[in-house]
């Protein structure tokens, strides 16, 4: 695992500055402690960190091809690289290491953009090929690695790994995209393809930007990318055995992920989904270390956890702590690089530091609800649609809708009379009610928390439309698969994969996911809703593949989080989190309402509402605004363009 970074002025042949690259080489070298290379020639220049993975002493970055035409940065990890290695032999060309990034090389000479329907990975890389006058910026099917771009004022584009590498390119708009607030406070992250500053992109997964020399480049009409996969819109024939099936390839993707020249672990919750990879790791490589965090004051999956590390006899390590939010709060934009509003990340960072003391790559059970639908919103989504195909849209928005309006909210109150939001969401169609039951924070209580300039700024903005569009392209009779097929575009590449990449590459550690190796992911999303809903509860195919392997407490066990534990904190310490809403970075920045800000958490403190969730991304922006971000708030005056 590593870091990549380049510029490439297509029209002005200079080489780029070595110490520029340097630069941004060294932001970020967390990602890459063993090693850094560079490149650089007329038009183009390359830089690279690397976490020696595979082949330690033969796979260098930057490579070159041996005729010196090709150069590659490459981050990630190609499963499949030696059958490509034996294909490429077969048509003639020489390998001189057994690294995967000389796959890539010749596999690009070999196959041009093609290469790209044929790798099984992860990966984000940047190939020149100097006689062709072509620089390829490629991103993997899910989105698991991550590629960020900035056009530049003169023509060209920086690109790199992380958001600090390309923040310190001279060019590089750091102003804030008010839209980019409204979407953070709607979902607690910044959806994939656009990120918190104006002048910065994102490579959407599954897509490649194809660049050339002699090429205008514009901000005002970037260039287009290329999607070279995409998943399933539409549900297949039930196979005939699908636990069976989903048992053989599960094992095989994790079989694998098991390629490494250096120690190799697995994360291990209470839950099926890392159980299930864990379980199977160790059929695979007896004895493998396994590792376990736990929260006082959270939902303590630990004990769980060694049930399975003890059935399979994995070197378990497990440990015990207390999460402290406010302080988190203030460091997740040196991790994120933007406001990242999804707590879960404090122990996924914690079980990440604990990993790297034991190994440098770790197997996680992430992507398993997207796939086989495990959250339990993918279950309510399902009877919701049931309900609405049972009432005309006008009666549901009129009836519906009118007993929405009239029910008290009873947010503390017990789950089951919490109807209020229930019968709003069945009183919409099918994809905004689904998106009202991802949204972290409703669109009346963002904008009462929103100064009148960013309200202004971002008059007509709808973080709604994104799901509409993407539901929109599914079966139109499968509920379930539209909402998967949506999380599988945002909140997947958005929130989960970002997390856990920025969290692992925090302290050096890769992180493999099985569950999300492509042809798996095709082959699951496909399966009928029953295969995935059954009994009231989701993933009953996994849950079945993996009977035989886990305890009947992991099988039949319910998904826990860490809500209740950063609820009952910010309520303790009330006093501080008003302190940091009040800050002078927030005051600075222009964006909220300061009334409102104390009101939301005296609020939340008295025990009158529930809004942990919403003071928590607050908190986050705050520790943005005070770091890194502080001086990129725009002027009330000066907001750009949502």
């Amino acid at each position: 695992m590593c870091a990549i970074a380049g510029l490439f002025h297509p029209l002005d042949p200079a080489v780029p500055s070595a110490g520029l690259l340097r630069r941004m080489a060294g932001l970020m070298q967390h990602r890459g402690p063993d090693g850094e290379g560079y490149h650089a020639e007329l038009h183009l220049g390359l830089a690279h960190r690397r976490l020696a993975i595979v082949d330690l002493a033969g796979g260098a970055q930057p490579m070159h091809s041996a005729d010196g035409q090709i150069v590659l940065s490459f981050n990630g990890e190609i499963y499949n690289h030696e059958p490509l290695r034996d294909e490429l032999r077969a048509a003639g060309h020489l390998f001189c290491t057994r690294s995967d990034t000389e796959v890539l090389l010749l596999g690009w000479r070999e196959w041009g953009i093609g290469l790209l329907q044929r790798l099984d990975g992860m990966f984000a890389f940047a190939l020149w090929d100097r006689g062709r006058g072509e620089l390829l910026l490629a991103r993997d099917r899910l989105g698991e690695k991550p590629l960020h771009y900035a056009m530049l004022p003169d023509g060209g584009i920086a690109f790199a790994s992380e958001l600090a590498a390309l923040l310190a390119v001279p060019g590089v708009g750091h102003e804030l995209r008010p839209a980019a607030i409204d979407d953070f406070m709607a979902l607690g992250y910044v959806p994939d393809e656009h990120g918190m500053h104006a002048g910065i992109a994102r490579l959407a997964p599954a897509h490649a930007l194809l660049l050339h020399r002699g090429q205008r480049l514009d901000r005002a009409c970037p260039p287009r990318a290329i999607r070279f996969w995409h998943p399933p819109t539409a549900a297949a024939a039930a196979p005939a055995d699908a636990p069976r099936e989903l048992a053989a390839r599960l094992d095989e993707a994790v079989r694998d992920r098991l390629m490494a020249d250096v120690p190799l672990g697995s994360f291990l919750s209470g839950g099926v989904d890392s159980g299930a990879v864990t379980a199977l790791a160790a059929r695979a490589v007896p004895g493998i270390a396994s590792f376990t965090i736990g929260f006082a004051g959270a939902a303590d999956e630990t004990a769980v956890a060694a049930l399975v590390a003890a059935r399979h006899g994995t070197r378990h390590h497990s440990q015990h702590g207390m999460a402290d939010y406010l302080t988190a709060a203030r460091g997740q934009a040196a991790i994120f690089g933007e406001p990242f509003g999804d707590h879960s990340a404090v122990p996924t960072l914690a079980v990440c530091t604990l990993a790297r003391r034991h190994v440098t790559v770790a197997l996680s059970g992430d992507g398993g609800d997207e796939i086989f639908a495990g959250y339990r919103r993918h279950r309510f989504h399902a009877l919701s649609d049931a309900v609405r195909r049972c009432l005309p849209a006008g009666a549901r928005r009129r009836v519906l809708g009118g007993l929405a309006a009239a029910y008290p909210a009873m947010q503390r109150a017990p789950r089951w009379l919490r109807a209020k939001a229930t019968l709003t969401e069945l009183s919409l169609d099918s994809a905004l009610g689904y998106y009202r039951m991802v949204c972290k924070t409703q669109a009346e209580r963002r904008l009462a928390l929103f100064s009148a300039p960013l309200r202004a700024a971002i008059d007509g903005h709808d973080p709604s439309e994104r799901f509409v569009r993407l539901m929109a392209k599914c079966d139109p009779d499968d509920g379930l698969l539209q909402a998967q097929y949506a999380d599988l575009h945002t909140y997947l590449p958005g929130d989960i994969l970002t997390k856990l990449d920025r969290t692992s590459m925090a302290v050096s550690l890769e992180v493999r996911p099985p569950l999300l190796a492509h042809r798996l992911v095709e082959w699951g999303m496909a399966l009928p809703p029953r295969l995935k809903l059954r009994g009231g509860a989701g993933k009953w195919v996994l849950r079945q593949a993996m009977a035989p392997h886990l305890p009947v407490e992991v099988l039949t066990g319910a998904k826990r989080g860490f809500a209740d534990a950063i609820g009952d904190q910010l309520r303790q310490r009330g006093p501080e989190v008003r302190a940091r809403l009040a800050s002078e970075a927030m005051q600075d920045s222009g964006l909220f309402d300061a009334v409102a800000l104390r009101r939301l958490a005296d609020e939340h403190e008295a025990g009158h509402a529930d809004h942990a969730q919403t003071l928590w991304q607050l908190l986050v922006m705050e520790g943005f605004l005070h770091g890194v971000g502080r001086e990129l708030a725009p002027a009330p005056g000066e907001m750009a363009g949502a």
